[in-house]
């Protein structure tokens, strides 16, 4: 027969210490990210069904933020400004500490619909959190592409004199609204799927908050 060791009966031994999976600074800027971009989606909302940009489009007031245009438009850019800084805190730290290029590159296309034919299949395993798989790495990279388009759109709205450039380059204010609309959409998007995994895998949940 196989006898089980226990550390309980040997206080010899002991267990392994659990893995460090997210550092400390990518949880903060995680979970940061994660309320100003709640907190943006939804006063935007607000300021869409203000001025709507497309014809039928409306939202619910249920989930819109700040009751009217005016306190929408002050919800959006307090919030604006805490996407900013934490987004330029979360870069700066990924590249200082070299995670931003161990994590999400190399991306192959090869690999890629590898993994999205066994994720639609249910088949995709995630056993180390620690490593993400190219949906995972092409997921993130089209977000934080997402947002770096989200922030610029936003400028050229917000200030088109002033960024009058950054406008020209999205096509005229009309047009870097429709822009901004649709990186808004995306972000959406990408957070209700990356809810859903987490719902469905809790231990990445977990780990986003205890980080191992």
């Amino acid at each position: 027969m196989t006898e089980v060791v226990s550390s309980a009966s040997h206080p010899g031994l002991t267990s392994p210490a659990p893995q460090e999976t997210h550092p400390a600074w990518l949880r903060i800027t995680h979970w940061v990210n994660a309320v100003a971009v709640a907190l943006m989606v939804t006063s935007g909302w607000q300021i869409y069904n203000a001025s709507p940009l497309f014809a039928g489009v409306h939202f619910p007031t249920q989930i819109t933020l700040g009751g009217w245009l005016g306190g929408a438009l002050l919800w959006h850019f307090a919030a604006m400004w805490l996407l900013v800084v934490n987004f330029l805190v979360y870069l700066a730290l990924g590249v200082l500490s070299g995670r931003l290029v161990h994590m999400l590159l190399p991306v192959s296309a090869r690999g890629f619909g590898r993994d999205l034919a066994a994720a639609l299949r249910g088949a995709l395993v995630h056993d180390d959190p620690s490593r993400y798989n190219m949906v995972q790495k092409a997921a993130y990279i089209v977000v934080i592409l997402t947002i770096m388009v989200l922030i610029a759109s936003g400028l050229a709205i917000w200030k088109p004199v002033q960024f009058s450039m950054l406008c020209d380059l999205m096509g005229g204010y009309d047009t870097a609204r429709v822009v901004h609309f649709f990186a808004m959409t995306v972000l959406v998007g990408f957070f209700a799927i990356h809810v859903t995994m987490a719902l469905l895998v809790p231990r990445s949940l977990l780990s986003m908050v205890r980080g191992r």
